[in-house]
């Protein structure tokens, strides 16, 4: 039990702290719709992390997905970041097409591109300062119209 202890006061991770409450409260006798109920859990769910316990100890409570790992190494992430400050703009199809032929690298999602050029201090979203269909003509026509209506209402 001492080892459950330490384990719930070092980890960091809810899941993980969870499981461990679930354990604790289970073996000092707590009625099992109690903990259901504290801890927002079901009874499989208690009945798993115990068995868990008992087999592996405290250390079988841990969270056993890690992530995986990148595609790039940190270093090639640099050099890459680099490459990309090279410039102000970017297409992202000149992205996707150097790290294929410097890194035979392919993302899945275009969201690492997009990380990738934001980490590099580029966004792929820039806006237009001036409407390119704007007309002018029509929108000074408009507000001379709307001047002179506001204008008469102001002097009823």
């Amino acid at each position: 039990m001492q080892d459950l202890l330490s384990f719930i006061n070092q980890t960091d991770d809810a899941r993980e702290l969870k499981r461990a409450l679930a354990v604790k409260l289970t073996l000092q006798g707590t009625v099992q719709a109690e903990i259901m109920n504290l801890l927002q859990v079901t009874s499989g769910f208690i009945s798993k992390w115990k068995g868990v316990y008992e087999r592996l100890g405290a250390t079988g409570l841990k969270l056993g997905y890690q992530g995986s790992s990148g595609y790039l190494s940190e270093a090639q992430q640099q050099a890459v970041l680099e490459w990309l400050r090279q410039k102000d703009s970017w297409q992202l199809e000149e992205l996707q097409r150097h790290l294929w032929q410097q890194y035979q690298v392919e993302f899945r999602s275009r969201q690492s591109y997009y990380d990738l050029m934001a980490r590099a201090g580029l966004s792929w979203k820039k806006s237009q300062t001036v409407n390119p269909k704007r007309d002018e003509a029509a929108v000074g026509a408009k507000k001379s119209k709307s001047s002179g209506f506001s204008s008469g209402i102001a002097r009823h």
